[in-house]
């Protein structure tokens, strides 16, 4: 029996998503599990996989569309089965038979240039109909520098027979080495009639310049732009300035040691130096309230519980996942939580509604991992305050009873936003956070 596949919800504030991939095409054999497509909200990005076995019979959206949840986006089931009932009601970007027909008269009003369309380079976003997109590889267009005539700027099969009159000649060996292995040539370098080789060709992905150099090109991915979004806006919006600050991590490190033999036990978690550092900023939030807060234009939301941001470091691009009411967890439970809400973000299946900069009072980056010793993270707006955590390193100090010696200290960076927290209680703060690693010794 023919099953639709719909696009997902996730989270209440999202009402559409971008196909960033299709991972199967028509008429492939799907099992339970197959990976059908990624696709990406404007927070987080996500695989969708295959809740039942069959043949995918037909796909309604391409990549780069952006596409409303719960409308269907492809059909599996078995072979001949009539899917029409499943197709995307009309106003939707789908296959162009949805399109209308592209008649010859309308062919012969098509201007011979070809404008270039810059907005669908950047954006990604490209939109070509199956057809059209059949005959530019036929006739070896390159569907990004043609501007569509179809719906919604939609490249259609015009647009690609207007394009192939104005382009150089292509050599039959440079067809196939395009076809084959994926290459392109410059065409800002050919005019109309000029004949383009298999010696002018360069991998796709990679350009020329005048003086023989090469660079990759990479898209912008749709969190990449939200994240350069994020940091630009934040930097712009809000007076950061960044303290910086070192605590004796001596009783941390004995704890690590303990728990680095007690966990092959299974009784004790694998408790990280940064589970240690979130547990102490949050005890540190709770007698500092002032830093555990939102700052809106007009006003300073204090709150009383913490919902501590954490970020992660993904494939598609950093996160930063929101853990509830932190407060209430012990060290262990801590541990946990956080591993499980970083993992999330890692097998892309967190809730979007987890990663907005509204639903965390504070953040906590770690960098620490990479040795760096001294770093001033960006804030994450409306929140008032950031933790950097940094490398351990020896410094020269008492060891007790007067004996210098070397002792290792783990580095904190606070940036706050001095439009809502001055400079007195954001050190008053930053040392809280020291004074409880340097005290650490919490019930596991």
């Amino acid at each position: 029996m023919a099953t639709p596949v719909i696009m997902p919800r996730q989270g209440q504030s999202v009402e559409s998503c971008i196909i960033t991939q299709w991972l199967k095409n028509k008429g492939d054999q799907v099992a339970v599990g197959d990976l059908l497509f990624s696709y990406e909200t404007d927070k987080a990005a996500f695989d969708e996989e295959s809740a039942l076995a069959g043949t995918l019979l037909d796909v309604f959206f391409e990549e780069g569309d952006e596409v409303p949840v719960l409308t269907n986006v492809c059909v599996i089931g078995n072979e001949g089965e009539n899917i029409d009932e499943f197709r995307p009601v009309s106003g939707m970007v789908f296959a162009e038979s949805k399109v209308e027909p592209e008649t010859e008269k309308e062919e012969t009003s098509v201007q011979e240039t070809v404008e270039i369309r810059e907005e669908d380079v950047t954006t990604g976003k490209l939109k070509a109909s199956p057809r059209a997109r059949k005959l530019a590889g036929e006739k070896s267009v390159i569907l990004d520098k043609l501007k569509g005539t179809g719906p919604k700027e939609r490249i259609i099969e015009r647009d690609v027979m207007a394009a192939e009159t104005s382009q150089p000649v292509i050599t039959p060996l440079a067809k196939k080495k395009m076809e084959m292995d994926h290459l392109a040539y410059d065409a800002a370098k050919f005019s109309k009639g000029d004949r383009v080789t298999s010696k002018d060709l360069y991998k796709a992905e990679q350009k020329v310049t005048a003086d023989n150099s090469e660079y990759k090109r990479i898209p912008l991915s749709n969190i990449r732009k939200i994240i350069a979004d994020a940091m630009h806006r934040s930097l712009q919006d809000s007076a950061q300035l960044t303290h910086h600050m070192g605590a004796d991590a001596r009783m941390m490190l004995e704890l690590r040691s303990w728990v680095k033999k007690e966990k092959e036990s299974g009784n004790v978690p694998n408790i990280t130096l940064n589970d240690m550092v979130c547990y102490a900023t949050i005890k540190a939030l709770q007698s500092n309230p002032d830093a555990n807060a939102h700052f809106t234009g007009d006003a300073i939301l204090q709150f009383a519980p913490v919902h501590l941001g954490i970020a992660v470091d993904t494939d598609r691009g950093l996160m930063v996942p929101v853990l509830k009411n932190a407060q209430d967890f012990s060290l262990a439970g801590l541990s946990r939580s956080l591993k499980k809400i970083a993992e999330q973000c890692q097998t892309g299946k967190i809730d979007p509604d987890l990663l907005s900069p509204e639903a965390a009072t504070f953040t906590v980056s770690n960098l620490g991992v990479y040795g760096v010793e001294m770093f001033t993270p960006v804030l994450n707006l409306p929140q008032v305050g950031i933790l950097g955590v940094n490398t351990i390193t020896l410094r020269p100090a008492d060891t007790g009873g007067g004996v210098p010696g070397f002792v290792p200290y783990i580095g904190l960076s606070l940036t706050y936003n001095h439009q809502a927290l001055d400079g007195a209680p954001a050190s008053r703060f930053l040392k809280a956070i020291k004074d409880e690693i340097e005290k650490f010794d919490p019930v596991i």
